[in-house]
């Protein structure tokens, strides 16, 4: 068998759209460089993101021992090629279709396969085949089309996920809810290292361990990403359905701000360069977001029809550096200085004009950290998250005026391992609402109120409802009306939790303020 003579290797290269040719049966195997891998080289599964109307990021990495200390899973030093294909249906008899990716050991054998040529508003079924070996299946969908109007669409969205606190049980339960798409807002894996010892929030033992020191190196954090795409809930999770992902801090190093690290280090830069060279191998990402050493694309939009536009957004790379440190601060002044930022003034620009162009019957701002401001002392003094926007207020008021003339803006935000519904005010008036998902796993077992978030809510009348237990936000979206379920698990420390919807929370075609039910 040889290679489609349509297919150059220009086409061959991982990360390059890939066109659509008839597909070639999975039959005597895949056209192999050298003598085939003995091993199964699917162990971290596979994944799909970024979907367009007639196109899909496809993502596997070749790893039959994916926490090998070298961070290259076992795979020999040479390119391996690595077929893929795409059908309409699980059993792959029906519009079938596919071509071939060559998966590169400087690129740690990860494969991303930008297929085009799809149909839109589709679900696709898609698997990979290499050295012999056949992977899992994984189901996607291709964004409708522009100019069209879609009756409904669900949407997952989650963050931080901590493997040492807890099981990722809210990832199972996730792909069980059939999402449209999912939206992880960061915090996708943690760079600490190994520590037998207590959780330093909870007071109790991890239930489970990092390998290896805190993540440095491009090793490292390729062995970090390996070892958390081996949990079998966020495997099936990835499996489920397309995932829109952008980082936060600790996919890096905890509370980084542009180039600075939180506590002096030397060579961050080049610490950066390998976090984000490992966190793109391992994710469903185009090309568009290749790292260019230190430095990654990751703001970026995503239509779904004229349904919502997705407006994921970078607040770290452009970010001034905290004020007052980067904890919870009385009396800070630093952080009313006009001209501090969160977003950078590109980045700003590109979501004011955005926003300003879009046609969609809702705008979803996808971003990292807390947006409303959080008062977490109780009487006349005030206490702020200098890590948050509560640390670049001038920032938040642009953010918020930039909102004001949008239809049905909502911000969606991780980060703080609660729910949170809050409204979004400018000068007392409700210009939108913000939707914060709690943790997958960080920060353990929970609980439904903490004294913390007692004062929260008496001190913050626009912070409508908080729950500290830990799991994720189901969106349902209409033409005439946003439902948001906030789910729950009553654990994480042991596997098996089941999931409920702790609150609704609603908001009609042109409502800023959020409903409750």
């Amino acid at each position: 068998m040889v290679l489609d003579p349509s297919l150059s290797r220009r086409h061959l290269l991982a990360g390059l759209a890939a066109p659509v040719v008839p597909a070639v049966p999975f039959l005597p195997g895949v056209p192999a460089l050298r003598p085939a891998v003995l091993r199964d080289p699917f162990a971290l599964g596979v994944a799909s993101g970024d979907p367009w109307p007639t196109s899909v990021v496809l993502w596997t990495r070749l790893a039959p021992e994916p926490l090998a200390d070298d961070g290259l899973g076992a795979m020999p030093r040479r390119p391996v090629v690595v077929q893929w294909q795409v059908a309409e249906d699980e059993a792959f008899r029906t519009g079938l279709r596919g071509g071939y990716a060559v998966a590169e050991p400087a690129w740690a054998h990860s494969v991303h396969v930008e297929v085009a040529g799809l149909r839109p508003d589709r679900p696709y079924f898609y698997r990979f085949r290499a050295e012999g070996h056949l992977s899992p299946v994984g189901r996607t969908r291709t964004a409708p089309a522009g100019g069209s109007l879609p009756a409904s669409a669900t949407v997952g969205v989650v963050s931080c996920a901590n493997w040492e606190e807890g099981f990722f049980t809210a990832y199972r339960h996730l792909a069980a809810e059939e999402p449209d798409l999912v939206l992880h807002l960061g915090d996708y894996l943690y760079e600490s290292p190994e520590d037998p010892g207590t959780d330093a929030t909870t007071g109790a033992g991890h239930v489970r361990g990092h390998l290896g020191r805190e993540t440095r190196t491009l090793a490292a954090y390729r062995q970090r990403h390996a070892q958390y795409k081996t949990d079998p809930d966020l495997q099936a999770a990835h499996a489920a359905a397309p995932w829109a992902v952008v980082p936060d801090d600790h996919e890096v190093d905890a509370n980084w701000a542009g180039a600075t690290p939180q506590t002096p280090q030397p060579h961050f830069l080049r610490r950066r360069a390998a976090a984000f060279r490992a966190y793109y191998e391992h994710m469903p990402l185009r090309r568009s977001s290749l790292p260019r050493g230190a430095t990654m694309p990751v703001f970026r939009r995503l239509a779904w029809g004229d349904l919502a536009t997705v407006h994921l957004l970078d607040t770290r790379q452009y970010r001034y550096d905290q004020a007052c440190g980067d904890t919870r601060v009385i009396g800070c002044t630093a952080r009313l200085a006009p001209d501090r930022t969160m977003l950078g003034g590109a980045q700003e620009r590109w979501l004011g004009d955005g926003l300003r162009a879009s046609p969609a019957r809702r705008d979803l701002l996808a971003q990292q950290v807390f947006v409303a401001p959080k008062d977490s002392f109780p009487g006349p003094l005030e206490e702020f998250a200098m890590d948050a926007w509560d640390g670049y207020p001038a920032a938040r008021r642009r953010l918020l005026r930039s909102l004001t003339d949008v239809r049905n803006p909502v911000v969606l935000t991780g980060d703080v391992h609660r729910h949170y519904a809050n409204d979004l005010l400018l000068d007392a008036t409700t210009v939108a609402a913000e939707l914060v998902t709690t943790s997958v796993s960080s920060g353990g077992d929970g609980s439904v109120r903490t004294a913390l978030t007692d004062v929260q809510l008496a001190e913050n009348p626009h912070l409508r409802w908080v729950d500290s237990r830990r799991g994720y936000v189901v969106l349902r979206l209409a033409p005439d009306r946003l439902r948001a379920d906030f789910r729950t698990l009553p654990f994480v420390r042991r596997p098996g939790a089941p999931v409920s919807t702790a609150a609704t929370f609603t908001l009609a075609d042109g409502e800023r303020g959020l409903r409750r039910g």
